[in-house]
């Protein structure tokens, strides 16, 4: 569906991305997780295509749609609620425009033309756009009398349930969202958990709400050391899950220093002794492949 290649992001000397591989599934809800810094919604950006990277690709599948949620409230400003949600699907937004600019200067010319945007707009269910739009924006909790009102006469908290309802239109192939739970109210973020836990293409989302996380995802996409490891489950699973692993390599960890000590121990008592001198030197050798380097922590 959606794959990473090679990718590689570097700020000056700083290492954000090291030669990064992976690939997001259809039908899988992928929550990206990390320290503060660590480059989430820098790689969300690059996803999305609005940031390049250093070095490598992203790769969307020919014929699938992406659809983002849009970070700058005010970019829709100067058109209408409903518009601005058709505007979130832009090959059919591009076909309903067309459309309208053929029927306004009808003629026997144009005809031809207008069945054939009418055939392509009926695939993509463009004749139920409006009704499909208006039931998103009232399960978001825009009013009907403010579906026709243009964004800018809307508060903040208003424009960033649009913006999530134009992410949503349309079914896209792939749905990308930062933090989308901020400024909504529990009945709303209850009604979006609902939706994406019954969604059935691929979704990437950054969140700091684990309840969330909890609530939507399949797979946790930690980012760690530059690179992006997924892990079946959802947030609490993941969590349990590396607290057990690190406790067991800790404890792995502390029996390999006991045993390289002991080792050591018996080097310096028995390495002047003749008689001891091999089984000294194979305990040495022994020492030199413990490796007791502390994993590090995620």
């Amino acid at each position: 569906m959606l794959s990473v290649s090679n990718l590689s992001v570097q700020f000056g000397k700083r290492v954000l991305f090291d030669d990064v591989n992976t690939t997001f599934n259809s039908g899988n809800c992928y929550g990206i997780i990390g320290a503060n810094g660590a480059g989430k919604s820098t790689f969300l950006k690059i996803l999305a295509g609005k940031m390049d990277p250093t070095s490598g690709q992203v790769h969307l599948e020919p014929g699938k749609r992406m659809s983002v949620l849009e970070q700058n409230h005010n970019l829709y400003d100067e058109h209408t609620v409903l518009e601005t949600i058709l505007m979130g699907n832009k090959p059919l937004y591009k076909i309903k425009t067309e459309l309208d600019a053929l029927y306004a200067d009808y003629s026997d010319e144009n005809a031809d033309k207008i069945g054939e945007l009418q055939v392509q707009f009926e695939e993509m269910n463009g004749w139920n756009a409006d009704s499909d739009a208006a039931a998103l924006l009232s399960n978001l909790g825009i009013k009907e009398d403010l579906h026709y009102s243009l964004m800018k006469d809307l508060d903040g908290k208003q424009k960033v349930r649009v913006l999530l309802a134009q992410a949503l239109f349309g079914n896209p192939d792939v749905l990308i969202m930062d933090e989308p739970t901020n400024d909504l109210d529990y009945e709303t973020i209850s009604w979006l958990e609902n939706f994406l836990a019954n969604y059935n293409n691929c979704v990437i989302v950054v969140s700091h709400d684990r309840h969330f996380l909890d609530a939507v995802c399949t797979h946790i996409s930690d980012i760690d050391f530059g690179k992006i490891n997924h892990y079946s489950g959802n947030y609490t699973f993941w969590y349990e899950s590396s607290q057990l692993a690190a406790r067991q390599r800790a404890q792995q960890n502390k029996k390999a220093e006991e045993k390289k000590k002991e080792l050591e121990e018996f080097i310096r008592r028995f390495s002047a002794n003749v008689a001891k001198s091999k089984q000294a030197t194979s305990r040495k050798k022994m020492i030199d492949k413990l490796n007791i380097a502390d994993i590090k922590p995620s």
